[in-house]
């Protein structure tokens, strides 16, 4: 008797798991827009957890100021500036004047970082790329996007963050003013708004130096159908209808397949075999449809595959102990032609 009390108490609870899952909870993604954000952002992850990101020595982060934009859309952006190692064997600027003079005067490439979802400038992976950029001597910007770290917790969209990032990037091509190349970098969800941005400064004529593309997807719609967690319901009839069709709708797309073809800069590839996150194949599709795209110019259309026994998965390609060597030779390659 107790077991069958026992065998019909799990048979109840199994049907409520499987209606939640597979009935209640894509439905309230499909209705809910905020949860549509939620689960793509990822905003609301704080990591890492007791960290001031104003004082980026907390984190290992020497030569380095904490500083904020404000945008055109009245948006506060929380930003870190990285001097070159060059620079920090001289002494170290003790005032906001003084590290922006070094940027103005900079002799050395400068790259703007733009991370993915969850986290903020201060997570640790990104960090560790923060100090290979100061040790191959580059200056470096990086931020956080809208409702990101201490930036203004603002509504989130693409367009959002594009506009952030567009902002950050203009201001950084004023300040530079031509006296060293420009470099975008863009990791994950952060390749999908780089391409964005670039694409539209392109058609107002204005090209960075080059764009790394980090564990990029080719669009969001087949990002979120090849996610890890996606497995267990895309083979499912309402797939598309519930979970990718709501995205579009709502102009979450971030379709770098598509603005790749505007990009008029030289562009790196980056992405590792063993990358459960963004899997490899989605970067793939991305190379071959700019190759497609940029048919006439082909050769500035780079793809670095890292090879599965390495272990650096989606988020420490950083360590490739290859990668100094890939990222000077494409900027030796990028800036043989003029500056931006």
């Amino acid at each position: 008797m107790k077991f069958s009390r026992f065998l019909l108490w799990t048979m109840k609870v199994s049907i409520c798991i499987y209606i939640f899952l597979f009935g209640l909870l894509p439905l309230v993604f499909r209705y809910s827009y905020q949860v549509q954000k939620k689960i793509l952002f990822l905003n609301f992850v704080h990591w890492p957890v007791g960290v001031d990101i104003t004082k980026p020595e907390t984190v290992g982060m020497k030569g380095t100021r904490n500083f904020y934009l404000t945008t055109d859309e009245n948006v506060k952006i929380g930003a870190w500036q990285i001097l070159p190692q060059s620079l920090m064997n001289q002494t170290i600027p003790d005032n906001e004047e003084a590290y922006e003079a070094l940027l103005k005067n900079a002799s050395r490439p400068v790259f703007l970082y733009m991370h993915g979802n969850s986290g903020n400038r201060a997570s640790s992976h990104r960090v560790e790329l923060y100090q290979l950029f100061q040790r191959l001597d580059f200056h470096v910007i990086c931020f956080d996007y809208r409702s990101y770290g201490d930036s203004d917790n603002v509504d989130l969209s693409e367009m959002g963050v594009v506009h952030d990032s567009k902002f950050v990037l203009e201001w950084l091509i004023k300040i530079v003013n031509n006296s060293a190349p420009i470099f975008v970098w863009g990791h994950s969800l952060g390749t999908g708004v780089s391409s964005h941005v670039l694409a539209i400064l392109a058609s107002n004529g204005i090209n960075p130096a080059g764009l790394f593309l980090e564990s990029p997807f080719n669009n969001l719609a087949d990002e979120i159908t090849e996610h890890p967690f996606a497995q267990v319901f895309k083979h499912l009839p309402w797939f598309h209808w519930i979970i990718v069709q709501p995205l579009y709708d709502n102009e979450l797309r971030f379709e770098s397949d598509k603005h790749i073809g505007k990009i008029q800069c030289p562009v790196m590839i980056l992405h590792a075999e063993d990358d459960n996150v963004v899997p490899f194949s989605l970067g793939e599709k991305l190379f071959i449809a700019a190759k497609a795209l940029h048919v006439d110019d082909m050769q500035r259309i780079q793809m670095t595959r890292i090879n599965a026994s390495y272990g650096l998965g989606h988020k420490y390609i950083c360590r490739y102990k290859d990668l100094p060597r890939i990222i000077e030779n494409f900027v030796t390659q990028s800036t043989a032609g003029e500056k931006i």
